[in-house]
């Protein structure tokens, strides 16, 4: 049975979306450096801006820069549309979220001024760095960690809500023994007494209600002790779905018709949608076949 033909796109699409999404080409590598240049210039002009003395002398500066990395993201992010198979796919891709959530504030701001600070998520788009410079290690290490949590999340779920029950019947217990004794004022409420169970037993200690009682300062004793097996246990749960999942990322191939990556360095098909995959050996191996 002959193999699917790949839906193609047009010459210029095709170079855009080589220089855009993909790092293993010279020209995609030099962009994705001068994008990361230019994420790191903007957050940078964020955190400034909020600076009141320098923003007293250079508030015209920092408006001016803001826009030209604004105008500048825009054009990138309806490229990014522009250059793929199914643009919905990438635009409710993980990236394609940041990328959106990254521009917005600054239009946002003509009508709510100083939400222009959102512009700070830009940051979140330097998670890119690990696909550009090839750090397979650090992204397969990502992907078993996204793995285990989503593999845990029910367990996490039960114990979260365990955790829930128990310090609404410490911060009761606790109301019941404090709220006539010498810290009445403190313990005046039992969610009052329930905001103590959480900070007490997450061993935060925030030191602003305290039981005075020698019976609420026993049981806050036990509190502290059981908040370190709290923490021990989510700990645990995630460490034990790390060790039995294994998921290996080989290149920074990124499939133009559902925008996954992580793909062998030898696959001719999307491993998420059997599509296939847009480099130059399924080009070469395509004109193969048709000669």
């Amino acid at each position: 049975m002959a193999n699917p033909r790949p839906k193609r796109l047009g010459p210029g699409r095709e170079k855009i979306y080589e220089t855009i999404f993909e790092a293993d080409t010279p020209m995609g590598k030099a962009f994705d450096i001068g994008l990361l240049i230019m994420i790191i210039a903007s957050v940078i002009t964020v955190f400034m801006e909020s600076v009141e003395s320098l923003n007293a002398r250079y508030a015209l500066l920092f408006d001016a820069l803001e826009w030209i990395f604004t105008i500048f993201f825009t054009i990138e992010y309806f490229l990014r549309i522009y250059s793929v198979v199914r643009p919905i796919k990438y635009i409710k891709s993980f990236y394609g979220v940041i990328d959106l959530l990254s521009i917005l504030p600054t239009y946002i701001s003509l009508l709510i001024p100083g939400t222009e600070v959102g512009a700070v998520l830009r940051i979140l788009r330097l998670l890119r760095v690990f696909r550009i410079f090839k750090l397979n290690s650090f992204m397969r290490q990502g992907a078993v960690l996204h793995i285990a949590l989503l593999r845990s999340r029910r367990k996490i779920a039960v114990f979260l809500y365990f955790i829930f029950l128990l310090v609404i019947v410490i911060g009761s217990f606790m109301y019941l023994i404090e709220h006539n004794g010498p810290a009445s004022d403190q313990f005046d409420s039992i969610p009052r007494s329930i905001y103590w169970a959480i900070v007490t037993i997450t061993t935060v200690g925030y030191g602003d209600i305290s039981p005075a009682t020698e019976l609420g300062q026993f049981i806050a004793a036990l509190v502290m002790v059981t908040g370190y097996a709290v923490i021990a246990v989510p700990t645990g749960i995630v460490s034990a779905e790390m060790a039995s999942t294994y998921h290996d990322i080989h290149n920074t191939q990124v499939c133009q018709h559902c925008m996954k990556e992580g793909h062998d360095d030898d696959a001719k098909y999307c491993k998420s949608c059997g599509e296939f995959l847009h480099n130059a050996m399924i080009d070469k191996v395509l004109e193969t076949n048709e000669e």
